[in-house]
């Protein structure tokens, strides 16, 4: 399974690879720190999932999430990261292609979990 994490933290992106690089059948296939460089690994790498982050310079991860919904197959499962949990946000995103919301400053930890569940549901092609 293919992941890339698509932060422009690179505290949080050396984070993330230390937190999920360890789990068997995954991969950190490439980190881009803004929407422009994310699209870019997106089209080119076919990640099976991506750890996105909304509000980024270059773009935003909505802009990101209307690249993967215009086009893109197949559709990576897309898990948003965010420090702006917001109501509003979060139905933003779902609507427009995200398969998770997670709040970086209480729900971080959720990640391994979902990256297990998805691993071992064969939900995902890799």
């Amino acid at each position: 399974m293919k992941v890339i994490i698509v932060d422009d933290s690179a505290a949080v992106r050396e984070r993330l690879v230390i937190m999920i690089s360890d789990l068997p059948g995954l991969e950190v296939s490439g980190q881009a720190e803004n929407a422009q460089e994310g699209i870019r690994l997106i089209r080119e790498l076919k990640p099976d999932v991506v750890l996105l982050d909304i509000r980024m310079p270059e773009g935003s991860g909505f802009d990101v999430l209307a690249c993967i919904r215009n086009g893109l197959q197949p559709k990576p499962c897309v898990i948003v990261l965010t420090n702006y949990p917001y109501p509003q946000y979060q139905k933003k995103c779902l609507e427009n292609g995200a398969d998770y919301f997670l709040d970086k400053s209480s729900e971080f930890e959720k990640i391994v979990e979902i990256l297990q569940t998805l691993i071992k549901s064969n939900q995902i092609e890799g």
